[in-house]
């Protein structure tokens, strides 16, 4: 299966793309879509949408994840998060793909395993993870954690499956532990 994962935002959108088969992830291509900040608010979430049909269209992901926002100190800050967010959910449904959606902190568990992770680390065991030659910019390397979290939520869910246990629900990471 193939993931794209997201990591919105309206200066920069990482973008990662893995592959998995069972618990083996494997690189498959990553980078940064920088917005221009000359734009008005309406063309640079359009730019956004855009480059991410542009992504899915050269990659052809089966599954996409999304980081969620988390409400910053400032609300017009995370309105405009949000807003590049919807950008980027609304070319993922345009293009037909389900959006499987993680906070940063059930994406930092689930990479390095705490929560409280700097972008150092996550960039680190992302590199780990993948097996990469050099540590990845912070924008893919968020995105690439965001498809690496889903990846182990999705092949859990196999395997529940392959249980006959109850799967109607998709299992979620709350302090540190998979709850079904």
């Amino acid at each position: 299966m193939r993931i794209l994962g997201i990591d919105p935002g309206l200066r920069k959108t990482g973008f990662g793309v893995i592959d998995t088969h069972y618990a083996k992830l494997y690189y498959v291509g990553s980078g940064t879509i920088a917005i221009p900040t000359d734009l008005p608010l309406h063309r640079r979430l359009k730019y956004i949408m855009d480059h991410i049909r542009e992504v899915i269209e050269h990659y052809k992901p089966s599954h996409s994840a999304l980081e969620k926002v988390f409400v910053n100190t400032n609300p017009e800050t995370t309105l405009l998060l949000g807003q590049a967010r919807g950008a980027a959910m609304c070319a993922l449904a345009d293009c037909d793909l389900d959006v499987a959606e993680y906070t940063a902190l059930q994406i930092k568990k689930a990479v390095v395993g705490r929560g409280h992770a700097n972008k150092e680390q996550v960039q680190t065991m992302v590199q780990h993870l993948l097996s990469l030659n050099g540590r990845p910019e912070p924008d893919s390397a968020d995105a690439l954690a965001c498809a690496i979290t889903h990846a182990h939520t999705i092949t859990l869910t196999h395997k529940l499956q392959d249980l006959d246990m109850d799967t109607t629900h998709t299992p979620r990471l709350r302090g540190g532990r998979l709850h079904i």
